[in-house]
């Protein structure tokens, strides 16, 4: 496919500077894109990289000044991130036609309704009892289990395994390889220390619009519901253990675990690697660093990395002592020997 600089902004509200004709026929980073390129700067670390570009087109925010000329054309918009979310997303659904139908081999239970639009892939499995939603796809290689809900327009990836009663909502993402609804991890000792397996009857719910990584995990409960709301956004690797209860529009990096019964709010952001304790509650609007340990509860608007958490600028201030502690020990021994001679 191939657009005019004029086209592409037209289709995001956006406006030329430069030559409106230029042909744009592909995406590329600021630093690497060529010719035929739409690029975009949000991050003003990246603004030198403008002036050099190969890119034939720029996504740049409206208040955006350019202090060297500029070869390429800009194309002003509120939020250039947002504007190039939006171009690549119409990309691809140009260019990935979703299928439709029902491949053979697979297996779909007596009375299931596969309805119009849906796709079916080869080798899935369809339990009894399951609810599929207008437009659902459901990859080749993937098991559905009996009584599942899918809702509409809700995409299940290969290989992905989606356990007995689950239920998830429309317009969801589950990537491959991702399973939900496996047993939570529940074992009680005897007398002897031998564990014995405390039965996991609940269920796991997926509100509208998640989308779910590949490779990652989410417990059922062991009563009741491990809940993950609308609109948020799991990387691959993550475990959510059972009970536990993720807000809406929460972004959560990959190889994060939370153990069972943590309660995470609404619109927080937690980075690659976290350890969230069990049975404590990290509130609205959080933001949590890179591999930062998680033991007790977090107040609402926080801003906390390190182990154990701290809030992000404390931690700073203890990451600059903790460099100059080699120096610090030297200036002691120099102490206690001035001290020894004096």
């Amino acid at each position: 496919m191939e657009f005019t600089a004029a086209q592409v902004a037209s289709f995001i509200g956006g406006h030329v500077e430069g030559d409106a004709d230029v042909r744009i026929s592909g995406f590329a980073k600021i630093e690497e894109a060529a010719k035929g390129d739409l690029t975009f700067l949000a991050n003003p670390k990246y603004t030198h990289f403008l002036y050099t570009t190969g890119a034939s087109a720029a996504l740049v925010s409206n208040t955006f000044i350019a202090e060297q000329p500029v070869e390429c054309a800009l194309i002003r918009v509120a939020d250039p991130y947002e504007a190039l979310s939006q171009l690549m997303t119409m990309a691809s659904e140009a260019m990935n036609r979703m299928p439709s139908g029902i491949e053979q081999p697979c297996h779909i239970s007596d009375g299931v309704e596969v309805p119009e639009a849906a796709y079916v892939g080869a080798f899935a499995y369809i339990g009894r009892g399951v609810h599929l939603g207008r437009g659902v796809k459901i990859y080749p290689q993937t098991y559905i289990g009996d009584g599942v809900t899918l809702g509409d327009d809700t995409i299940i990836y290969p290989g992905a395994r989606v356990y007995h009663g689950c239920r998830i909502g429309a317009r969801c993402i589950v990537h491959a390889g991702a399973v939900i609804g496996a047993d939570g991890f529940g074992f009680a000792p005897d007398a002897e220390g031998h564990y014995h397996k405390i039965p996991q009857l609940g269920i796991v719910e997926i509100a509208d619009d998640v989308e779910i990584g590949a490779n990652t995990t989410i417990d059922r409960a062991t009563m009741g519901v491990t809940r993950v709301d609308r609109g948020t956004k799991l990387d691959n690797l993550i475990q959510l253990a059972h009970n536990t209860h993720i807000g809406a529009d929460t972004v959560i990096a990959s190889q994060t675990g939370v153990a069972g019964s943590a309660r995470i709010g609404s619109r927080c952001r937690i980075g690659g690697q976290v350890g969230v304790a069990g049975h404590i509650s990290i509130g609205d609007n959080v933001e949590i660093g890179a591999q930062s340990g998680i033991p007790n509860n977090v107040a609402d608007h926080s801003r906390v990395m390190g182990y154990p958490a701290v809030p992000a600028g404390a931690f700073a201030r203890q990451a600059a002592m903790m460099r100059r502690l080699p120096d610090l020990f030297n200036d002691v021994k120099e102490l206690k020997k001035k001290q020894k001679n004096f």
